[in-house]
């Protein structure tokens, strides 16, 4: 039987604001305020915002078109 790495299996599908924040190399208070201002999504579960991986993705995508146009 083939051994399989825990990371490949385990890929979280949600992330906590202050983790994504991390990820995308913000502060925690820059992810609320881009919450905020509607360009970070997030889900909500009970009083947790949560932000799925492919809503991070978006959000890096705005940063870089609004690079380009100030370019």
């Amino acid at each position: 039987m083939e051994a399989v790495a825990p990371a490949a299996v385990t890929q979280r599908r949600l992330y906590s604001v202050e983790v994504a924040a991390e990820l995308l190399g913000i502060g925690r208070t820059a992810a609320y305020d881009e919450i905020r201002l509607g360009r970070l999504r997030t889900v909500r579960r009970g009083r947790r915002r949560l932000v799925p991986p492919e809503w991070i993705d978006e959000y890096v995508e705005l940063l870089k078109h609004e690079a380009e146009a100030a370019a």
